[in-house]
């Protein structure tokens, strides 16, 4: 169960990976490249040349999950960019594996409320 508690952040390795790679290569990637800390409440996504296979590493206590989605027909909307990583929220995430781009401009903004009266 991917953990997506508000302090959870996402990560998303953005170009290639290889789906062929297990925890320990993909979670060498994300410290020794990335130089992220894997034993936090974050998730890495990583995704196929073909954008259809995606895969998502997190630590849970004792041990990693490494959730998998394969789609049978369409493909992610992967984000460009010229960074090795970029930070996403959970809602985020939700509309990228649902088939939509991470920056949905019709969307509701974040407000941050004080009081209610």
């Amino acid at each position: 169960m991917i953990n997506r508690s508000i302090n959870t952040k996402v990560y998303l390795a953005v170009g290639v990976t290889d789906m062929r790679k297990s925890i320990n290569a993909l979670t060498a990637i994300i410290q020794e490249c990335f130089k992220l800390d894997i034993f936090g409440q974050n998730a890495f996504v990583f995704c196929n040349k073909s954008k259809d296979k995606i895969k998502i590493v997190q630590w849970d206590n004792n041990g990693f999950w490494l959730h998998y989605k394969r789609l049978e027909k369409g493909i992610f909307n992967w984000p460009n960019s010229k960074d090795q990583t970029i930070e996403i929220t959970n809602r985020e995430l939700s509309w990228l594996l649902e088939g939509l781009t991470i920056k949905q401009e019709s969307a509701h903004k974040k407000i941050n409320v004080k009081k209610v009266v």
